[in-house]
């Protein structure tokens, strides 16, 4: 058996035992149509998504841009636009507006982990702990928890809301991003 092969065999067995499906091995992952560049940060990476549009946007008017290109690590749940479009309507169009930055600020740091989460490191705390959560604090002080299940990898916040990883481990300069289809509320 060759290095490479041993490598894949190595990997391959990671992923039965985790029961996550893993990512595909590829030097620039693509996301929203664009590849992202493990030497790019958050920020530089997430602008060039058409799937993150609204998300950018968000950061943006919250003015959180300086903050998720600091050198962190941090680790982030990013809501695609569909998940977004999932919330009532008017929702992003109120948060969006000048004197609603603290709310729309706490909607988009509840999101955000401090560290460097890979979809292993979730999935291995979880199954360490006695109910199969892996229990969080986000940047906005607010609880996230995490579990597998039927070998997918999902988000849980306080108001209920369950959204799943469809995309995991993207890795950035400043930490790694986790694709999620629902936007996190917190309480």
């Amino acid at each position: 058996m060759t290095n490479i092969n041993r490598t894949a065999a190595l990997a391959l067995g990671l992923v039965a035992t985790l029961g996550f499906t893993a990512p595909t091995f590829a030097a620039n992952p693509m996301v929203g149509g664009a590849p992202m560049y493990e030497s790019k940060n958050i920020v530089e990476n997430a602008v060039n998504s058409a799937d993150h549009t609204t998300l950018v946007a968000a950061v943006q008017a919250a003015g959180l841009v300086e903050t998720l290109q600091g050198p962190g690590p941090f680790t982030v749940f990013a809501p695609t636009n569909a998940a977004f479009e999932m919330l009532p309507a008017g929702t992003v169009e109120t948060l969006l507006k000048p004197e609603n930055k603290a709310m729309l600020t706490k909607v988009l740091t509840a999101h955000v982990l401090a560290g460097d989460w890979t979809a292993a490191k979730i999935v291995q705390k979880a199954r360490a702990s006695s109910d199969g959560l892996a229990n969080f604090t986000t940047v906005s002080g607010d609880a996230l928890s995490a579990r597998m299940k039927d070998g997918m990898l999902y988000i849980y916040d306080e108001s209920g809301t369950v959204a799943r990883v469809t995309i995991a481990d993207v890795d950035q300069s400043n930490g790694v991003i986790h694709v999620v289809d629902h936007v996190l509320v917190p309480k």
